[in-house]
């Protein structure tokens, strides 16, 4: 029985130790040399002054002239969400812009009925996504491709911009800049 024990404990250990390994081993790796140089990277809070008119957060990051053709800017992880970048060209280079929506003065119109029929056009809440990084609040992971390969970067001390307040609901795809 004692020697059931021992092996029964020796294999749980050891298969513990596979899936520990086996998780190290899928997580996203970090480049430590950045793709390019690298501009102001900030973000800036934005809200609509009109009810139900959205607000958001905008992160820009901004890269010089010489960025390398073979390097495309993908998406960005930040404050534990991932989205698509815009790019837009400036003066100096391109500027990436990830555009984060919050659920602050959002337009939420929910019909509440015993009639089912009547709460078809409710939606339905987001799921939230758990991004492969663990990141402070100053921080954020570019992902980017070379080459027919993804790779990752993380920028850290982006600085937080004041907020806009508009008097109405920004037009969309607007460049919201201080």
């Amino acid at each position: 029985m004692m020697k059931f024990l021992k092996q029964t404990s020796f294999l749980l250990v050891m298969l513990i130790l596979m899936v520990t390994v086996s998780q190290c081993s899928t997580a996203q790796k970090l480049q430590q040399k950045a793709p390019v140089q690298f501009g102001d990277v900030y973000v800036q809070k934005w809200i609509a002054g009109i009810k139900g008119g959205g607000s958001g957060i905008n992160l820009f990051i901004e890269t010089n002239s010489n960025t390398n053709e073979n390097i495309v800017f993908d998406s960005v992880y930040f404050r534990g969400r991932h989205v698509k970048l815009e790019i837009t060209k400036t003066a100096n280079g391109l500027l990436y812009i990830g555009r984060f929506n919050t659920s602050i003065n959002q337009h939420k119109d929910i019909i509440l009925s015993s009639d089912p029929k009547e709460e078809y056009g409710n939606q339905l809440p987001k799921n939230t996504t758990v991004i492969p990084f663990e990141l402070m609040n100053d921080e954020c992971v570019v992902r980017y491709i070379v080459d027919n390969k993804t790779l990752y970067y993380k920028i850290t001390n982006v600085k937080e911009k004041e907020s806009l307040n508009y008097p109405s609901a920004p037009p969309n795809n607007t460049l919201i800049r201080n």
